[in-house]
């Protein structure tokens, strides 16, 4: 099955955090949170959003961002408001990191302005500044799941008493 892997660089609200670990579990997702962060793991508020999916989590720890990158090697996709290109304008393959900024200041733009290729964003209104973290990232992760045609997921429901049939 191929791998995807977020990236949360200094996250700093716990309950945008608990919403990413729970579209990790539900995807497959591996989760690299990279400090300092704004809150500390047990934070009930975390525990919380993530609701009782913290067994299905494949998460690693980094102190910083020269300690992720010294562990990983890509391909990096930077998500931000400052890109000129859109999500849906590349292909991600197996393997891809979807890296994300902290929720009020983004990812540092030295960091950016060497990886324009490799920007993008989601489009919006000129006036809103940007989305809600958890939101954009299960954007971008169900994006990439849809190109790769959603491996391993369930791909239908089913209701209690009744077929669809």
């Amino acid at each position: 099955m191929p791998q995807l892997n977020i990236v949360l660089v200094e996250p700093q609200i716990p309950q945008n955090t608990g919403n990413i670990a729970r579209t990790c579990a539900a995807t497959g997702a591996r989760l690299h949170l990279v400090g300092p962060m704004g809150f500390t793991v047990d934070d009930r508020k975390l525990k919380r959003a993530g609701l009782d999916y913290w067994h299905l989590l494949d998460i690693t720890y980094y102190k910083g961002l020269a300690d992720f990158f010294a562990r990983n090697s890509g391909p990096y996709y930077y998500f931000t408001t400052k890109a000129p290109g859109r999500y849906t304008d590349l292909r991600y393959p197996d393997g891809a990191y979807l890296v994300f900024g902290r929720e009020d200041a983004g990812l540092p733009e030295s960091l950016l302005v060497k990886n324009q290729p490799n920007c993008v964003r989601l489009p919006m209104r000129g006036e809103a500044r940007s989305l809600n973290l958890s939101n954009t990232v299960a954007v971008g992760v169900y994006e990439v799941l849809r190109q790769w045609d959603f491996p391993a997921l369930q791909n239908a429901g089913r209701l209690r008493e009744y077929d669809w049939a």
